[in-house]
């Protein structure tokens, strides 16, 4: 992971590259300021003006500048996130800034627009670091620890579930809560069958090396409000025994996407220093297949005391956010929120930009589309449609863990897990994808942040200092 310290700076009058942006409308007459060797050297590469075109343009001034750099953008004076990603990715290494104007909000697409992940294969033609200056000192730490906590949720997506199962997932949380001084508490294993029945159920076929286990993780004083967040943590997802086919099964290293973006919230909230009693549950499981695996028709305990028939163990997720939301609710937080890579009905519905949000309350819906449309991490809301509960009925246990009619399959999901959510707690529910199928700039394809940066900034907004 590139050190995002190290890719946005204070303007202190060091030496850097200018950056002039323009759009496509107003290129032409910007143009008229250069010379014809410059008009001519932007024409040989095709330029523009239009959005994420680069250009590097000789200079001509006496104080031994040789050259600039020129970004088409949608709008100079009103930077998006993404406005400066492409320049980030494709200009030589070197420190730049803004000819006019200040990067804004495009300070994070210039950090994640030099994301890449190299653990297991080391760039053909690695190039250095592209440091961006910035007059607005005061914008610089903060938005460092969000292109960190989305490099965070990359990094954990993209690695193989050999290296990213259970135990590490732990240790992940573990490495978070010494740099915060926060409180790990772990429950592994067979332990887990007396207090976190479907925790257990779910993982128990996984090999030793792979256990199951519920991480808890706690920060915060005792008197601040309660804030909750749940991650599904679903290692690697083979389907158990109703298995998935090869090419169902070829992502599902991403399926512990809803931890990755758990415990990157749960880093932004304390590294932000939130006056907040802050809860981190991720249910951490490998869904294996041998022959002790939970079964198709079997009935299981919950943490709450409801009982669940088990109609698909494809259907597991929502099986061991159960027994995490049961425990978060324990906690009688003011939020609740929880981030799953939960049904392919949200992806076939949305697809793979937009995750599907569901919520309790309307308020805390309309605050974070609000966060997410404001910043670039929209989401979409979809209903937890009351008529529908009774897709979720079993003739032998309280409740089914998959309905057979094909409706309504992310709403379906989500209404499950209300039933494990306490009475009257503000809850909102993200059925991510967590994975970017197509590159844009500033978005690499592979492990991603869908929801994050909306949820964050709605909780910013919400429990700021």
């Amino acid at each position: 992971m590139t050190d995002n310290a190290a890719l946005i700076q204070p303007d202190r009058g060091q030496d850097a590259v200018p950056i002039h942006l323009v759009d496509k409308d107003g290129f032409a007459a910007w143009a008229k300021s250069l010379s014809a060797p410059q008009r001519a050297s932007l024409a040989g590469q095709k330029f523009e003006g239009g959005c994420y075109q680069v250009g590097i343009v000789p200079a001509r001034n006496p104080d031994g500048q040789k050259w600039f750099a020129v970004g088409g953008v949608a709008d100079p004076e009103n930077l998006a996130t993404w406005c400066l990603a492409r320049l980030a990715e494709v200009l030589p290494a070197g420190t730049y800034r803004l000819a006019e104007g200040h990067p804004g909000a495009a300070l994070h697409g210039w950090q994640t627009g030099q994301y890449s992940f190299t653990r297991y294969k080391t760039p053909e033609n690695p190039v250095g670091p592209r440091v961006l200056l910035t007059k607005d000192a005061k914008a610089v730490e903060p938005a460092i620890a969000e292109a960190r906590a989305v490099a965070l949720v990359r990094d954990l997506v993209n690695t193989p579930a050999e290296d990213m199962g259970p135990a590490a997932l732990e240790a992940e949380a573990e490495t978070l809560a010494k740099a915060h001084g926060a409180k790990l508490e772990v429950v592994r294993g067979d332990a887990l069958e007396k207090d976190y029945p479907m925790v257990h159920a779910v993982g128990r076929a996984a090999a030793r090396s792979h256990a199951p286990r519920l991480i808890h993780l706690s920060w915060g004083k005792a008197s601040d409000p309660v804030l909750a967040i749940v991650g599904k943590g679903v290692c690697f997802d083979s389907g158990g025994l109703d298995v998935k086919n090869a090419s169902g099964m070829l992502l599902m290293k991403k399926d512990m996407g809803g931890a990755a973006h758990a415990l990157a919230l749960a880093g932004l909230a304390m590294g932000a220093e939130l006056k907040v009693r802050l809860h981190c549950f991720v249910p951490a499981v490998e869904n294996a297949i041998a022959g002790n695996a939970f079964r198709p028709g079997d009935v299981l305990r919950t943490r709450k005391g409801l009982t669940v028939e088990i109609g698909n163990t494809d259907a597991e997720g929502r099986l061991i956010l159960g027994d995490a939301l049961t425990r978060a609710s324990e906690e009688k937080p003011e939020l609740l929120i929880d981030f799953a890579t939960l049904t392919g009905a949200a992806r076939v519905a949305l697809g793979p930009d937009l995750p599907a949000l569901m919520a309790r309350r309307d308020e805390t819906a309309e605050a974070l589309i609000a966060a997410g449309t404001a910043h670039d991490d929209p989401v979409w809301r979809l209903p937890l449609h009351d008529a529908y509960r009774e897709y979720l009925n079993s003739d032998i246990a309280d409740l089914n863990n998959a309905h057979t009619n094909g409706f309504a399959g992310a709403s379906v999901a989500g209404l499950f897990l209300d039933r494990f959510v306490g009475e009257d707690i503000d809850w909102a529910h993200f059925d991510t994808f967590a994975w970017r199928p197509v590159a844009k700039p500033g978005r690499p394809r592979g492990g991603e942040a869908l929801g994050l940066r909306a949820a964050w900034h709605m909780i910013l907004g919400r429990f700021g200092n």
